[in-house]
């Protein structure tokens, strides 16, 4: 029997709302990405309102609304209330927290049996979960509970090293390729690492009334002979590779053995953690939108998997969920802000004049098609430059993304021309992990390089965004190398522009040279 399931999440936190119709996801839009106020823990009205419309349906017609928990900030019978008035005819499901996680990693896979980690801060008060998927349904194998939890710890070297915890932990992955994991000893000991099972956290390396600097007790700073004042650039370095190296040994373990493994989770967003997973494990898949907006689907597709009973997974193949833009409505936007433009009527011209940007060492925005899910461009909303601009490190890091140097910037190239650049996993359709640049290209991407040879791929597939592929391998046409640096289109943190209102507003407040929006062109 068809059906239409509206699964919503993250709404304390990172809300997304999503719309599965008869198995398939139709639509996915994150309430940052379309709302410009930030109203923590109410509901994201216009991520409703547009799922469902680029979905094609409409309240009356949903069969069930399932909800990843914690949902509300007040009474959660108050919260249901409210969602039966909002869907009168649908049934109300609430899904655990770490079991929304787990189902959007193992629902979304392409294996029929896997061990499935959730892997968080607190989750449901809850750090981890282990899985076991099977037949379309996931059963709870063991649980970690908070204080012990990978993510809290990574919240704490965060802030030890300067960033903002909860918020900039992405950075410090990126720095652990610059460092040795000197300080590897004093983790594990830490984390209770050696034993072979899960991490039991000895919290005498932490200190409660120490409320700076991820509070960090003062046996830390002797076992790791740190100084107590400011931190040596290499000992940050190094401090960063060596919590990496320790999370990623204490994952596997909780892991365990198996053929085949799923991880969603806040640390699933952790790339060089997926990238030492598809190491160790012949089948990896990560949910690419691992955080909490993430839990959407996963409530979601629990319901149709749990509670209809359906049990065949749908592979996922695409991220771009969220709404696109008609040439009219683009064009109204850019004749309201009153701006000159060029209209490109085909497919190859626009293209054309893209890669002659491209070539003349110009930075390039590039808005088309439905927005992405998730917090990666992938195609759709990127700033694009070439690997041959000489000056692309330092236009794309300084002089528009305004952010560190050792933060890198993706390369895109074909998915069946990727193996002559790079050795890469599964998952780099997604950008969820990273890979090693072949020894003869290395000179070539080395403004992209992450330490001595890894690098963040984006593998594009034809049949998920053939605009894109198409523009890539005309990039190879003209140079030689079909491959195009991508980073996400939006600025000082903001999270990828949507609209075209959104696209005008970036373009004109950062260095780019060149936007494409759809079919319209607009220069400095």
């Amino acid at each position: 029997m068809p059906r239409i399931i509206v699964g919503l999440g993250g709404l304390l936190s990172d809300p997304a709302c999503c719309v599965v119709r008869d198995g398939v996801i139709q639509a996915a839009v994150e309430q940052a990405k379309v709302a410009h106020q930030d109203r923590p823990g109410t509901f994201p009205e216009e991520a409703l309102q547009i799922a469902l419309e680029t979905a094609g349906v409409s309240p009356s017609t949903v069969d069930c609304v399932a909800v990843a928990r914690r949902f509300a900030a007040t009474s959660e019978s108050l919260a249901q209330l409210e969602l039966r008035a909002r869907f009168p005819k649908s049934e109300i499901v609430v899904v655990e927290h770490h079991q929304a996680h787990a189902a959007s990693a193992f629902y979304c896979s392409p294996f029929k049996t896997a061990s499935v980690l959730s892997v968080d801060r607190a989750g449901d008060y809850r750090s981890a979960v282990l899985f076991h998927g099977e037949h379309g349904r996931l059963t709870p194998v063991r649980e970690m509970y908070f204080p012990d939890s990978l993510g809290d710890l990574y919240n704490r070297v965060t802030e030890l090293l300067g960033f903002e915890a909860r918020a900039d932990e992405h950075k410090v992955q990126w720095l652990s390729t610059f460092g040795k994991p000197e300080y590897l000893p004093v983790f594990g000991k830490m984390m209770g690492l050696g034993n072979g099972g899960w991490p039991r956290f000895d919290r005498s390396y932490l200190d409660a009334d120490q409320l700076t600097a991820g509070g960090f007790s003062s046996r830390f700073y002797q076992d790791c002979q740190l100084p107590s004042t400011s931190l040596p650039d290499q000992t940050r370095y190094d401090l960063a590779a060596s919590l990496q190296a320790a999370v990623e040994a204490c994952v596997a373990a909780m892991l365990g053995p198996s053929e085949n493994v799923c991880i969603a989770g806040g640390l699933s967003l952790n790339t060089l953690l997926v990238r030492s997973l598809e190491s160790q494990y012949q089948g990896v898949f990560v949910q690419p939108a691992g955080g909490n907006a993430g839990t959407a689907l996963g409530a979601a597709l629990h319901a149709l998997y749990h509670f209809y009973g359906d049990s065949l997974n749908q592979p996922f193949n695409t991220l771009f969920l969220g709404p696109s833009y008609a040439p009219a409505q683009i064009k109204q936007v850019l004749e309201n802000c009153k701006l000159r433009f060029h209209f490109i009527p085909t497919q190859d011209d626009l293209i054309r004049q893209a890669v002659a940007a491209l070539n003349d060492n110009r930075i390039v925005a590039w808005m088309q098609g439905r927005l992405e899910f998730g917090p990666r461009a992938l195609g759709n909303r990127s700033i694009l430059a070439s690997p041959l601009n000489p000056y692309s490190s330092e236009n794309l890091n300084v002089y528009i993304k305004h952010r560190e140097k050792f933060r890198k910037f993706a390369a895109s190239v074909p998915e069946e021309l990727a193996s002559e650049y790079f050795d890469v996993g599964s998952n780099a359709a997604f950008l969820a992990t990273v890979g090693r640049v072949r020894p003869e290209h290395r000179e070539t991407f080395s403004a992209a390089l992450l330490g001595e040879d890894l690098i963040r791929i984006h593998t594009v597939r034809k049949a998920d965004n053939p605009l894109y592929h198409s523009l890539l391998l005309a990039a190879g046409q003209s140079t030689g190398l079909p491959a195009l640096y991508n980073t996400s289109f939006n600025l000082f943190g903001d999270p990828l522009v949507c609209t075209p209102r959104d696209a005008v507003r970036s373009f004109y407040s950062s260095g780019i040279d060149a936007l494409f929006a759809g079919n319209f062109l607009l220069e400095k």
